[in-house]
């Protein structure tokens, strides 16, 4: 390339670059202008919004101003009324003052008048009075004496007849009341009363399931009665399987054992044994829920939960055939409605109407009556005198001292007096029932002692280790030998005394 050509190149070189220049400061140029409007038309659009938000602001404030000035009209409206109702009343008050001051000045000279009258009339009394006494030579005193002296004789045998009259009808009226207040108390409750048993039906799937229940050579049975301490009776009764015990909470463990056995479907001796704990479980469960259901029932709280449980443990016991929880219920509402026709304290008489036969939740546990040892229980939860004196003499052992003392009384007779409330066989029955164990218990090495076959058998489960064969013969024949003495009871007794050695070991 020659130096011409060179030279023509670099001019176009600079042709070019100065012509990109100026088109690029043109195009920059544009670009400026057209961000510029957009930024003056973005400025005018913000400044009108806020012309526009200014103005609404002001309205807005023109507006609450003038709600306010209308609020503050309407209540000095309405101050001015309760002024002007004011003005009103004042004067009137200030004119029945007047009245009532007139009235006053009024009274006060009539009472004046009154006093002088009275006066006067006395001394014209005394007047007369002394005249009569210079006539007839008697003071006021032996005049009233004579006439009343008089009087008496000649009406002695009408005053004694009316005396005797008015006794007999206010003995009969007290009667009649009495009669009346008990009805409407025991309208106002007529709770049920149950008669408890000694059997417990357990209904099954079918027929098939009674010789599980049996199981292997008697196996399943024999651990469910030694476990449960009641008699497991499979006869031929279609789909039923029936419990025999006179404890009601060894037949009730018994029930729910069997039942959920049936319903899990495996029957073995370990599987028994986990129901049994299961159902032990559940019974202090009932327990604890008849216990608190009983005090909800009479709105009675604020008791130790201890004492709850007591409370509940009475529905498993019975009186002459009579559930000691519901009677002890009946005899609280008993009370609390003769207390409340007497305007005796209802709080107090229905605390202890259910409290009254606490004692039989454990009196076959701990020597007493049942009364002493409800006594020392109430006590021990530091219950009020009150009602530790209302409830101690529902059986006359200790004296009445307060008006709920009678009214316990009443109720507790009340509710055992119910035709069919209490049967004495049935109660003669489980006592005999509970003897038999009590005798057979009070050998040493028994572990436990079960009544069973209507107290024709009793089993006696002894302690391996401390009885050996030999000594469960032995053992038999001394229990046998003690029932004849100490004893009544017809027919024979079979004691059958059980020794079961169990040897357990893990492989590890």
């Amino acid at each position: 390339m020659g130096v011409g050509e060179l030279l023509i190149v670099l001019l176009s070189l600079l042709v070019g670059s100065g012509t990109g220049y100026v088109v690029r400061q043109s195009i920059a140029k544009k670009q400026l202008d057209s961000a510029e409007g957009k930024a003056e038309k973005l400025s005018q659009d913000a400044e009108k919004k806020s012309q526009e938000m200014i103005l609404n602001a002001k309205n807005k404030a023109v507006e609450i101003l003038e709600e306010a000035k209308k609020k503050e009209k309407e209540r000095e409206d309405q101050i001015s009324r309760s002024e002007q109702r004011l003005e009103k009343k004042e004067i009137t008050i200030d004119q029945k003052t007047e009245e009532i001051e007139k009235s006053r000045q009024v009274l006060e000279q009539k009472v004046e008048e009154v006093r002088k009258i009275r006066m006067e009339a006395e001394e014209a009394r005394k007047r007369e009075l002394e005249r009569l006494e210079k006539i007839a030579g008697l003071s006021k005193e032996q005049a009233k004496q004579i006439l009343l002296q008089l009087t008496e004789e000649e009406n002695r045998g009408a005053l004694a007849e009316r005396i005797a009259k008015i006794e007999r009808e206010g003995r009969e009226d007290i009667e009649k009341r009495a009669k009346n207040i008990m009805t409407s108390v025991i309208q106002k409750y007529a709770g049920s009363h149950a008669a408890e048993v000694v059997t417990t039906t357990v209904s099954i799937p079918s027929d098939e399931v009674k010789g599980r229940i049996i199981g292997r050579e008697g196996r399943n049975i024999k651990a469910l009665e030694k476990l449960t301490g009641v008699e497991i009776i499979v006869d031929d009764t279609p789909e039923a399987v029936v419990i025999s015990g006179f404890d009601p909470v060894r037949r009730e463990i018994a029930r729910i054992t069997l039942e959920k056995l049936i319903g899990d479907g495996r029957i073995h001796p370990t599987r028994i044994e986990e129901a049994v704990e299961f159902a032990k479980k559940e019974i202090e469960n009932k327990i604890k829920e008849a216990g608190e259901a009983a005090t909800y029932d009479l709105g009675i709280a604020g008791l130790d939960p201890k004492l709850v449980h007591l409370i509940g443990r009475l529905r498993y016991r019975t009186s002459f055939g009579q559930n000691v929880l519901l009677h002890s219920l009946e005899v609280a509402h008993l009370s609390g409605a003769l207390a409340a026709e007497l305007g005796a304290d209802v709080a107090v008489a229905k605390k202890a109407g259910l409290l009254h036969d606490i004692g039989k939740a454990v009196d076959h546990e701990i020597q007493g009556t049942h009364i002493e040892i409800g006594m020392k229980i109430l006590e021990k939860f530091s219950m009020p005198k009150e009602v530790i004196d209302a409830m101690k003499s529902h059986h006359e052992d200790y004296p009445f001292e307060t008006p709920e003392a009678f009214i316990i009384a009443a109720a507790d007779a009340i509710s055992a007096s119910r035709p069919g409330a209490r049967k004495d066989t049935l109660e003669k029955y489980l006592k005999r029932l509970e003897e038999l164990e009590t005798t057979a218990n009070s050998f040493p090495g028994v572990e436990k002692t079960y009544a069973i076959q209507a107290g024709r058998e009793i089993r006696v489960f002894v302690k391996p280790e401390e009885i050996d064969d030999l000594g469960a013969l032995k053992l038999a024949r001394e229990i046998a030998d003690k029932i004849e003495q100490d004893l009544k009871y017809p027919g024979e007794i079979k004691v059958n005394v059980l020794r079961e050695t169990r040897s357990v070991e893990y492989a590890r």
